[in-house]
């Protein structure tokens, strides 16, 4: 029998068979979540008890203990259990387990180009229109998610597989506000304003940026990053998606002109610190220090949201660094384009189970309880930010809830001899010198040579 969850406000019986309430990471009723829909939804949860949904990915210690902690509401709600298995070799795995038929009932897939690949075999379950509906609905730039949750079935048509659960954002800005409030400038809200205040700082005898591409075997990759804003922010979405799938050739006016945008500020040695020769050459995580240093070698650093682990030890959050949205231009009207990744649920071996876990994620509940105890992000609008475990990640949230439209790493989702390879040696050949044409040329006859 399911349990009883609430009287009033807070959990005051459980029966027998099921996780007691304090098992529970936040009490009901209690802290910044939402409770009351959560209360409607186990109000009106089937009971399933006996029942199970098994869950594979690549969450290892500790975040599996965090999305534990997350499955226990649904449990709580259900009577189920769920039985989430991680594994560093996931990808490998989910493919092994698909084709012997012992697949889990849901899988968690870092990226969606697997995804799409065994929706195509047949080997995942549509999630259906109402859902699809459902996530247009009420994730910030629905239809985004919607469309990157959308693959060829077995049968060639569209259809929506992939539930996105956990986002991290990369169109960002890093910098230090002591800096900018010593030299009196102010963090631009429009690309046309970041570009002003990149001369400006050159005009005042400073350096406005630290680029580094260096990443060993992958260097290059940072700059790859940079082209991905750029296109968002010069084009629309839907060329964007045509340049990833080579709809439009790599060589295309409009690629080109998004690669020299990034050259407008990493190929001129007044704007970057080090000079024009360095940015291919500087490590990537070595180049965000100069912001740190005194006096300052750079003002400004686009990077990810996880670029403060590269931080020296004793900068401090809001204090001495902080960050701002990689602004789109105002004269282009594309609204607010957000370049970044994520972790996608889709169904692998349905059940009634599966079926009822999957309406669970719709919960706001599903996702404040990971919003709170770790780098967990998402476009889910019901919810309540003030649940982000700090500072840094709300600021990030509504980066995400402020955005019009999102997209995924676009080198990610190319051939891997392209997107991880030509077009990361390309733009180590751009920043060092050579033109747009040449090498969007070359990196078009590496994706010639693949068809």
């Amino acid at each position: 029998m399911k349990r009883s969850l609430y009287a009033g406000a807070a959990v005051t019986a459980l029966l027998a068979g099921t996780a007691c309430a304090e098992d529970l990471a936040f009490t009901p009723g209690e802290g910044p979540f939402n409770w009351d829909s959560y209360k409607a939804w186990a109000e009106s949860a089937p009971d399933l008890s006996g029942q199970t949904v098994t869950i594979a990915g690549p969450w290892l210690t500790p975040e599996d203990g965090y999305f534990n902690n997350m499955t226990a509401y649904f449990e709580a709600a259900t009577g189920a259990d769920v039985i989430y298995t991680g594994s560093d070799s996931f990808e490998q795995q989910i493919v092994i387990d698909a084709e012997a038929g012992s697949a889990p009932n849901i899988a968690v897939f870092p990226q969606p180009g697997l995804a799409a690949i065994m929706a195509s075999k047949g080997q995942l379950t549509p999630l259906g229109k109402d859902m699809a509906s459902w996530v247009g609905d009420n994730y910030a730039a629905g239809n985004s998610w919607v469309d990157l949750g959308t693959y060829k079935d077995a049968d060639g048509n569209d259809q929506m597989y992939g539930f996105f659960y956990n986002v991290n954002v990369k169109s960002l800005v890093w910098y230090n506000p002591e800096n900018f409030e010593d030299a009196g400038y102010e963090v631009p809200t429009t690309m046309e304003e970041l570009k002003a205040l990149t001369e400006q700082i050159v005009a005042d005898g400073e350096t406005p940026w630290c680029i580094g591409l260096g990443s060993g075997a992958a260097t290059g990759w940072p700059a790859t990053d940079w082209v991905e804003d750029m296109m968002l922010r010069t084009q629309p979405p839907e060329v964007y998606d045509q340049w990833v799938t080579n709809e439009i050739p790599f060589d295309d006016p409009r690629v080109i002109a998004a690669i020299e945008e990034f050259g407008w500020f990493a190929r001129d040695d007044a704007k970057v610190s080090g000079g024009a020769g360095a940015v291919a050459s500087t490590d990537f995580r070595d180049s965000p220090k100069g912001m740190f240093s005194s006096p300052p070698q750079c003002y400004m650093h686009r990077q990810a949201s996880f670029v403060p682990a590269f931080f020296p030890e004793d900068v401090e959050f809001g204090l001495d660094a902080d960050f701002f949205y990689m602004p789109s231009f105002a004269d282009k009207d594309l609204g607010n384009p957000v370049l970044g990744g994520g972790t996608l649920m889709a169904v692998s071996d349905p059940s009634d189970a599966t079926s009822a876990f999957m309406e669970f994620l719709k919960q706001p509940i599903a996702h404040e309880v990971m919003m709170a105890q770790t780098g967990f992000l998402t476009p889910h609008k019901g919810v309540n930010t003030e649940a982000y475990k700090d500072d840094t990640l709300r600021g990030l949230g509504d980066i995400l809830l402020g955005a019009t439209t999102f997209r995924f790493d676009g080198s990610d989702l190319m051939p891997g001899a392209v997107g991880a390879g030509t077009f990361w040696t390309g733009m180590v050949d751009y920043t060092g010198g050579k033109s747009a044409e040449d090498v969007t040329s070359e990196i078009q006859s590496s994706w010639d040579a693949l068809k």
